[in-house]
């Protein structure tokens, strides 16, 4: 079996399975890194990220061209319908221009979209469900913090999307136009002490002359509610372009729907080498109601104003009650007055 039908086959498996969500109370955010986390944002929350960068590209020891240039990621995330399912919309807009000095410093200018993506991500599997349920242990902080086997079993989603690229775009290969579909598995790990492991296992345009493999391999370690630092690598490859990417960054949570992050980009190879620098920004409308809640505001029969109800037409039949039994006391004595009379 070819990959392609692998990746396909363990998608559609892997939607078969039942899964959990986690709603965070602070916003959930897949910046400064490139990686997807396993988790929805949560159903009624809409969520955009977005980050403008600075990119420079160079091919050496003979330079062939030179890319320098700007360019914003963005994404736009909404919970629908179930906690574990998220729509999405992402891409990346470039403006650059490449330049050649062996030809008289001739210059070529390029605009368009290096990707756009619309896609849905399902969380087939929480391992933190049943953890969150688990009491702490109040006598010990060790107990707390100390490294949990069980949490190497990791969250698990998937993503299903559809790419679209414009004719001529100059930053695919030639013929690419149209839709191709994206798929790609999230694992998590959320590991005690505040670090956080997320992997990415990605096929993109499939079917196309840009079909290619990712992977990205994200740490991140909190040190604090607010401050986060992570690494992440990224591998790709394809007949057309194939690279190893590494970022470092961080973000700040300025609060619970609002983050601000950066991060530097760069690789290891001078074909071409390649640096970035990124500044970017989460925010979250949150409407999210726990389901526990909205039952409650629903009227169907256990209400509080039902219960209400219930505890009054208690309370008649007891007074009711409490009436017969008066008026049959009354009665006994009387017969018994009745009776001694007439001896």
């Amino acid at each position: 079996m070819n990959l392609h039908k692998s990746i396909l086959a363990f998608f559609l498996i892997a939607l078969s399975t039942k899964g959990f969500a986690q709603y965070t109370e602070v916003i959930n955010s897949n910046r400064p890194g490139v990686s997807r986390s396993a988790f929805s944002v949560g159903t009624k929350v809409a969520q955009l990220e977005v980050g403008p960068y600075i990119i420079k590209e160079k091919r050496t020891p003979v330079v062939s061209n030179e890319v320098s240039g700007f360019g914003i990621d963005f994404a736009a995330r909404y919970g629908l319908l179930l906690e574990e399912l998220e729509i999405n919309i992402e891409g990346s807009y470039q403006n650059d221009t490449q330049t050649f000095p062996a030809n008289f410093s001739a210059e070529n200018k390029r605009s368009n979209f290096r990707f756009i993506t619309l896609g849905a991500k399902y969380l087939v599997y929480d391992p933190y469900k049943k953890s969150a349920e688990e009491k702490p242990n109040l006598y010990s902080w060790k107990a707390n913090h100390s490294f949990r086997w069980k949490s190497l079993i990791p969250a698990v989603a998937v993503y299903l999307g559809a790419n679209f690229d414009s004719k001529d775009n100059p930053y695919t290969a030639t013929g690419i136009e149209g839709f191709s579909p994206k798929v790609m598995i999230a694992t998590q790990n959320n590991f005690p002490g505040g670090w956080v492991f997320v992997m990415n296992l990605i096929k993109d345009r499939i079917g196309s002359d840009q079909s290619d493999f990712q992977y990205i391999l994200t740490l991140t370690h909190s040190f604090n509610p607010k401050w986060v630092i992570f690494g992440e690598a990224q591998g790709i490859q394809s007949d057309f372009y194939a690279d190893n990417l590494f970022r470092f960054g961080g973000a700040y949570l300025l609060s619970e729907d609002f983050q601000l992050d950066t991060a530097l980009t760069f690789n290891t190879k001078d074909t071409p080498s390649v640096f970035s620098v990124n500044l970017g920004a989460s925010y979250r409308l949150d409407f999210h109601k726990d389901k526990e809640i909205k039952d409650k505001d629903i009227d169907n029969g256990n209400s509080a104003k039902e219960e209400g109800k219930r505890r009054s037409r208690k309370k008649g039949k007891k007074k009711k009650g409490d009436g017969e039994d008066e008026e049959k006391k009354s009665k006994k004595r009387k017969k018994k007055e009745v009776d001694f009379e007439d001896n």
